[in-house]
């Protein structure tokens, strides 16, 4: 007997100025130099301002959703 277990394969597209269109979602990719200022922490209650605390890194880059 199979055991099937239903398993989708996530789809990547490549696009320009290191975009990445991972399913039906764009991630714009960063080398570590260039993370923007909002990079690594949750909410500064001083700003009143989120910020980007999830992300993955890919061949070299770190992407964060748009």
């Amino acid at each position: 007997m199979d055991n099937n277990i239903n398993k989708t394969m996530q789809t990547i597209k490549f696009l320009q100025n290191n975009q990445i269109l991972l399913n039906n979602k764009l991630y714009q990719g960063y080398n570590i130099g260039e993370l923007p200022n909002t990079f690594g922490f949750i909410y500064n209650e001083e700003a009143d301002q989120d910020g980007i605390s999830e992300w993955f890194n890919y061949k070299g880059l770190t992407y964060v959703a748009k």
